[in-house]
């Protein structure tokens, strides 16, 4: 689609926007055209802008077009926020609309960040899983023993390291380290991307050794089931964190007609939905990592049953909502 086809298909909700726009701060209008403006369609309208925006912005459109999209849903943001930026609607309307838009908006960023991340897991794992001697050039041999006592069928609760005597401080220490596995893989991205790669691949080349060791002695019918559930929150996560810090790489080495510092900011900006998103995202996978993963009381088929469920729900919330709009703009 060429920049003017894009402006002639949707010139329309670009000037109704703007109308309304108008209208609520009172620059246009009568007392009666302003109190008829429904908020609800000024709010859909803002959204398509959004996604006007972000499809103009990936397809390097001429500056007047982004400039206008910007003002647009600037003020939009501006009239819609004021009154709720922090509160029970703006955490409404970031989770149910902002934060998946924002995952398909930055999909390739998404699909690199998976690959770095996915690849190392799967080679690693079936490399250590053929040649156990190999978790040794990965972990020492304290910790590679204590995996084994960790996800051993006679421990009390699985997963659970030996200075945790709780499932609460359990949960503490599952939040400050996926917390900090994710500020890894975003910050890196401050070092043209490259520190976000190598974080991603990092990770996943330590996920799958530990796979493939513990899958090699014999301990699948513990770690598999631990893993299940909650690893479709926090792997998700961790992904969309290296996301984020290749999307401020790429605005750092390729900053198009920004001045770098220009392009910096208006990446920092995009990619700070995805960082809200991701905290929400490692917050529940704590929680059921503590909780749900380490009992040993539940049965494997349940957790590989609410594991089916919580992969499918993670995958359908990123890839349903407003696709119809974006494949319409495509």
């Amino acid at each position: 689609m060429t920049p003017l086809q894009f402006e002639k298909l949707y010139e329309h909700d670009w000037a109704e926007l703007e109308l309304l726009l108008d209208r609520v701060l009172q620059r246009s209008g009568t007392r009666a055209e302003r109190a008829a403006v429904s908020g609800a369609r000024l709010a859909a309208l803002y959204r398509r802008a959004c996604e006007h925006l972000a499809l103009a912005r990936a397809r390097a459109y001429p500056a007047h077009v982004l400039e206008r999209l910007e003002r647009l849903t600037a003020a939009g943001h501006q009239l819609i926020y004021q009154q709720h930026e922090f509160g029970l609607a703006r955490l409404r309307a970031m989770f149910a609309t902002d934060f998946p838009a924002e995952v398909r908006r930055q999909w390739r960023y998404v699909a690199v960040a998976a690959a770095t991340f996915m690849l190392p897991t799967l080679v690693v794992g079936v490399l250590v899983y053929r040649h156990p001697e190999l978790i040794l050039s990965v972990v020492t041999s304290d910790t590679a023993a204590s995996y084994e006592t960790m996800y051993s069928p006679a421990a009390d609760s699985i997963g659970r390291v030996r200075t945790a005597t709780t499932d609460w401080m359990m949960f503490g220490f599952y939040i400050r380290n996926n917390v900090g596995v994710a500020f890894q893989c975003f910050a890196g991205g401050l070092f043209a991307g490259l520190g976000s790669l190598f974080y991603l691949a990092y990770n996943g080349l330590l996920g799958g050794a530990v796979a493939g060791y513990l899958t090699e002695r014999g301990l699948s019918s513990t770690f598999y089931p631990f893993i299940a559930t909650h690893s479709a929150f926090e792997l998700t996560a961790i992904v969309l964190s290296g996301a984020a810090g290749l999307r401020i790489g790429h605005a750092l080495v390729a900053p198009g007609r920004l001045a770098r510092m220009q392009s910096l900011v208006r990446a920092t900006h995009e990619s700070a939905i995805l960082l809200y998103g991701v905290t929400a995202m490692l917050l529940v996978a704590a929680g059921i990592e503590a909780f749900w993963s380490s009992a040993t009381w539940l049965p494997s088929a349940a957790k590989y049953g609410v594991a089916g469920v919580c992969w499918t729900a993670v995958i359908c919330y990123f890839v349903r909502p407003g696709r119809a709009t974006e494949r319409h703009a495509g």
